[in-house]
């Protein structure tokens, strides 16, 4: 150990600059391995600590029933709290007009079991607001970052009349309110998995009780046309939902009231920040990869050049092992301060995790020290540095002592001789696939497994961005093939005559198809499901069939596929199903509409207030009507699409026009607002990059290791070469053909391979998320792949080619 020491002393002294450049290396790739792989664990379950800490609710019930008596659902048994609200409306003063009731603002609440008996909230600033005062209020984060408030401000709330209540809005349409001001002084900010901010949303507001209390008049209006809809926490969680769903049916007397599984939303939500975590992961992976390479070869450049100084040593009896032990411990102690550092670093970074969608749901964001991680990949960090360093070392003495061998000639090398083609060609391409002899061998296997895993990856990366970016921005891929649409009618009531409206609809020379699409809720066994009748006006919109087929008949429903999966079904199936309950008349007996359904295939539907498009259902217009006699149904609305290239907004003004005047009444056609899954898609874009970013890094540091290994090894070949004749700009073209070559065998291997893996992983995430799937092109990154890596290569290259034409032969030959 002395003698070890002894030489430490003398390396520190000597080389202190390269043992600083490989400690900062190990920092760096340490720091950068650990942050990604803390915050994929951190994402990954922002989902689940956040539900372990709230009280979520079980299900969000929406009867949509005017007066409906919330104590009979608070009597059973199985239900542990209702939190009421009122679907009612007032806006925040100084918003924007489409922003003015803003995210939570359309539900203010009644009673106080929301926010404390189920969705009690974690405070991320300030404190929860006091149920008792009209004049405060929490927010979410993104409100205060969107409208750039802070905690303390005051905003004002400006409620409707009760008269407006009654009239205007009753009727679906949407005047300033001109009632009362209410300030509003924001005292927290609160989240909770129904009281998160939605991806692309400003955030929201949410006032107290004691605000619905004095304004009641103003919320829930006089009449009888505003409803109250309600949060429902069961005692058994999830488990308790079906059981809830038959009491629900029994003490109402509905099988039509729409039940929302809300551990359906937080799957979604888990669904999308565990694809981001994966993503993420892969990232940590590659950048561990990369570091492996990168490091790998600077030690085991390190341990070859201490192990020929202290083999002069081994003439005065310096053994074997004592070699290896003092040309390891000048890398190790790098590799331990270095580990450090990147620790050190990686608890720094862990305020900016996690990322994308999970920071919506993270309940305690900020500094986090996941010390599994951080210990964990700490010490293996120096064990595999140390083990890496003992190993390049014993390699490089085992080396020095064995014989040389005759190495294997290359079948392309041979192919370029007898084609005689010049000499840098014949020497290069041997330089890139043959191994050599002896002190001149090089590793050349590493450089062309990374110059095809570079390619590959980034490739396959770009490739699957494609998907995501096409995917992001087209509404086709989530079953929305109209662009615009208008609401004509609630609760079984249109507010105009709906007939002539649907047809000045269909007579504009810009839109190509009307669907009359009425809503309503059958419970198919005993899974409440959202329907949509099929009724084309003219030329009927295309729909997105996943498998199987649209229904046909009366008899038949096609399935969106979270309501397939929640009411265990498959294609070919029969499934009875009931609609909404019939008052007795003339020669009818009352009672609830029933029938038998058979499932015909797997769909994407339109994406409503009480659905999205992988939850709800397809029937005929003649089904529907079967489920729902009487012209009876939950909304009535128009889906209308337009020629390619029409806009949507100048259609919508004078389709608006056009509808009004046929219809006698304030009709309003307005763009339909694209899916929310899309921006939850839009937001993994940039990860791709930053994973093909790493891949391209290690392909570089795999090339440029062969070429500077080639350079430092192949000396006395260059030498001799130079002896003989061949001029300086050819030795310096004998790298360029060497990184050439490597950059071809990248290609050709790496181009299908990458564009396959691209392909298959898009495949995964658009049948986990789901979207219609369609084969991702990275037409331009193709291209321009090609010319790229050929341009890397020999930029790599030029960087060695300069100093190998800068070789003197006597010198090298004489030191030889």
């Amino acid at each position: 150990m002395r003698v070890a020491l002894a030489w430490l002393r003398i390396d520190l002294r000597l080389r202190w600059r390269a043992l600083l450049t490989l400690g900062l290396l190990i920092a760096l790739a340490t720091g950068a391995v650990l942050s990604a792989a803390a915050g994929t664990r951190r994402g990954g379950s922002a989902v689940e600590r956040l539900q372990a800490r709230t009280l979520p609710s079980t299900a969000t019930v929406l009867p949509n029933q005017p007066g409906f008596d919330w104590n009979r659902i608070r009597a059973l048994p199985e239900v542990a709290s209702v939190g009421e609200f009122a679907v009612s409306t007032y806006e925040i003063e100084g918003l924007p007009s489409s922003e003015a009731y803003a995210g939570y603002a359309g539900f203010p609440l009644v009673g106080d079991d929301t926010l404390t008996g189920l969705e009690r909230p974690v405070m991320l600033a300030g404190r929860m607001y006091d149920p008792r005062r009209a004049d405060e209020a929490v927010v979410s984060a993104r409100f205060l970052e969107h409208y750039h408030h802070r905690l303390g401000d005051v905003v004002t709330a400006r409620l409707a009349t009760p008269a407006q209540l009654d009239g205007e809005f009753a009727q679906g349409g949407s005047p300033t309110p001109s009632g009362p001001r209410q300030p509003l002084r924001i005292v927290g900010v609160i989240r909770a998995p129904w009281f998160t901010d939605q991806v692309g949303a400003p955030g929201g507001i949410q006032p107290t009780p004691a605000f619905t209390q004095r304004y009641r008049a103003n919320l829930l209006g006089t009449g009888q046309h505003i409803y109250v809809n309600a949060l429902v926490r069961l005692r058994g969680g999830e488990a308790d939902l079906p059981r809830f769903t038959r009491d629900l049916t029994r003490v109402t007397g509905r099988h039509d009231i729409d039940v929302w599984n809300n551990a359906d939303l937080i799957r979604h939500a888990a669904k999308v920040t565990g694809f981001e975590s994966d993503v993420l992961l892969a990232l940590a992976a590659s950048a561990a990869a990369a570091a492996a390479v990168l490091i790998g070869q600077t030690l085991s450049r390190y341990s070859a050049a201490s192990v020929a100084d202290l083999r002069v040593l081994q003439a005065l009896g310096l053994t074997p092992r004592q070699t290896v032990l003092a040309a390891a411990l000048g890398p190790s102690l790098a590799a331990l301060a270095g580990t450090a550092a990147g620790v050190a670093g990686a608890l720094a970074a862990s305020a900016l995790f996690p990322i994308g969608a999970a920071t919506r749901y993270e309940p305690a964001p900020g500094f986090d020290a996941d010390w599994p991680v951080l210990v964990g990949g700490a010490i293996a960090t120096v064990l595999l540095a140390i083990a890496a360093t003992a190993w390049a070392a014993a390699a490089a003495l085992a080396a020095a002592r064995r014989p040389a061998t005759s190495s294997r000639a290359s079948a392309l090398a041979r192919l370029v001789t007898l084609l005689g083609l010049p000499v840098p060609v014949q020497v290069g391409t041997r330089f890139a696939l043959e191994p050599g002899i002896g002190r001149a061998a090089v590793p050349v296997r590493p450089a062309l497994v990374g110059a095809v895993v570079g390619v590959l990856g980034v490739l396959a990366a770009l490739t699957f961005r494609a998907g995501v970016v096409d995917t992001a921005g087209d509404p086709q891929r989530f079953g929305q093939t109209f662009q615009v649409g208008t609401f004509l009618g609630l609760g079984g009531q249109d507010f105009v005559a709906a007939g002539p409206a649907l047809r000045a609809l269909a007579a504009d020379p810009e839109v190509v198809a009307v669907n009359d699409t009425r809503v309503g809720v059958v419970s198919l066994g005993e899974t409440p499901v959202t329907v949509f009748s099929y009724h084309p006006v003219g030329h009927g919109i295309r729909t997105v069939v996943l498998s199987g087929r649209m229904p046909a008949g009366p008899g038949e429903i096609a399935l969106a596929p979270e309501s397939l999966r929640a009411a265990h079904l498959r294609i070919g199936d029969r499934v009875p199903a009931a609609g909404a309950f019939v008052a007795a008349g003339p020669g009818r007996p009352g009672g609830v509409a029933t029938g038998t359904l058979r499932v015909t295939g797997v769909v994407f539907v339109p994406e409503d207030s009480h659905n999205d498009y992988v939850t709800g259902a397809w029937l005929t217009s003649a089904g529907f009507d079967r489920l729902f006699p009487g012209g009876t149904f939950k909304f009535h609305s128009a889906h209308v699409a337009l020629r390619p290239g029409a806009d949507p907004r100048a259609a919508g003004a004078r389709l608006s026009k056009a509808a009004s005047g046929a219809a006698g009444g304030d009709v309003e056609v307005t763009p339909v607002p694209v899916s929310a899954a899309a921006a939850e898609v839009r937001e993994v874009r940039t990860l791709p990059l930053i994973l093909g970013a790493f891949l391209a890094v290690l392909a570089v540091a795999a090339m440029g290791h062969a070429l500077s290994t080639a350079l430092r090894r192949r000396r006395h070949d260059l030498a001799v070469l130079r002896a003989l004749g061949m001029t300086r700009p050819q030795t310096r073209a004998v790298l360029a053909v060497q990184a050439t070559v490597l950059a071809l065998v990248g290609l050709a291997a790496g181009v299908p391979l990458g564009l396959v893996v691209g392909r298959t992983l898009w495949r995964l995430i658009a049948d986990r998320m789901p979207v219609l799937y369609v084969a991702p092109l990275a037409a331009t990154a193709l291209v321009l792949t090609g010319p790229a890596v050929l341009a890397v290569a020999n930029l790599v290259a030029s960087m060695f080619a300069r100093r190998a034409a800068r070789l003197q032969p006597a010198a090298v030959l004489r030191a030889q």
